[in-house]
């Protein structure tokens, strides 16, 4: 009889903490839509003008219009894109009322060429940006042929001589027809949890009734 109800207990113990395990995930699924809401409302509101001191805590996803032209100096960050296969970020120099900014312009194929116009009155509309993209693992850049493998903001800066200000367009008054933006938005941020916390219930249903079938085989082999 001990047995029976040390498996019991195990059986209820098991449950309780797996159905615990999902509802956890249902908690950080409200909080993940939530803060997913508040990241496009920011991305998708007017355009404000550039922060004197933009930071990543308060700036973050920032709408900002600037006003300038570009200067000519840039880099390439390997990328890929779905339908188009590899290519490059192109990240430029941007100058506007003396400060130097990093834009990053889009998407170009490998195969294509792409002309910074150093025109002045060129109007830019975008989001403030300091992507997590560097590990570990990341190659150090490829600076003899300027190629860059990640968007590692101050490294750039420092390279490119600019604030450490990144801004992701989104329009703009001049368009280069080889580039294509790539605005930012949250289909990169995952949200998960509603998977995780589907899995933990359906261990938790599992686990309950193969405790209650081990209970029942225990009791049939006693009589």
């Amino acid at each position: 009889m001990t047995r029976v109800w040390f498996i019991v207990f195990i059986g209820f113990a098991g449950t309780a903490c797996l159905l615990s395990l999902g509802k956890w995930q249902i908690d950080r699924l409200h909080w993940k839509t939530d803060l997913l809401g508040k990241i496009d409302q920011k991305i998708t509101e007017v355009p404000v003008i550039l922060p004197a001191r933009p930071n990543e805590d308060d700036h973050k996803y920032l709408s900002v219009e600037i006003l300038g032209q570009y200067t000519g100096e840039s880099i390439r960050v390997l990328a890929s894109r779905k339908h188009y296969g590899a290519g490059y970020r192109i990240i430029s120099v941007f100058q506007t009322n003396q400060r130097r900014l990093l834009v990053d312009q889009g998407f170009v194929r490998l195969e294509n060429t792409y002309d910074v116009s150093l025109a002045g009155g060129i109007s830019l509309v975008g989001n403030l940006h300091w992507p997590d993209e560097v590990d570990t693992f990341t190659p150090i850049p490829d600076l003899k042929n300027n190629i860059w493998f990640a968007r590692d903001v101050e490294r750039m800066a420092s390279f490119l001589r600019t604030e450490p200000v990144l801004l992701i367009l989104k329009d703009s008054s001049h368009k280069d027809k080889n580039i294509t933006p790539m605005p930012i938005d949250t289909s990169h941020i995952p949200n998960d949890h509603l998977q995780y916390a589907f899995t933990w219930f359906s261990l938790a249903i599992i686990w309950a009734l193969m405790s209650c079938l081990f209970v029942w085989t225990t009791r049939r082999k006693r009589l």
